[in-house]
């Protein structure tokens, strides 16, 4: 792991697994870093990962990611604007009369 600063916000590289399928019953990509633990605010750049594969396949690549730590406030911040937009999917509606 190779740590550095950006803006002061430390920067770590670390070693990740890419697991991508494409077949009629799954489609997703999932990345696990090895290493660190992501908390809200962090910023991920997976390095080299396939953009694609054929249908009817799966693929596990070996690749490395930069990862951008968040601040305090930073933290604070990314938690407060999660909290807010989740309360957006709450709707409430009261209208007069029935509804057709």
């Amino acid at each position: 792991m190779i740590g550095a600063w950006k803006r002061g916000r430390r920067v770590v590289e670390v070693p990740c697994t890419i697991e991508i399928e494409r077949t009629a019953d799954s489609l997703h990509a999932h990345v696990d870093l090895q290493g660190i633990e992501i908390e809200p605010g962090d910023e991920v750049i997976v390095h080299d990962a396939p953009t694609s594969i054929p249908f009817g396949e799966s693929t596990i690549v070996h690749s490395r990611a930069t990862v951008v730590l968040a601040g305090r406030v930073e933290r604070l911040m990314a938690r407060l604007a999660g909290y807010f937009e989740l309360t957006e999917l709450y709707e409430v509606g009261f209208s007069p009369g029935r509804t057709k």
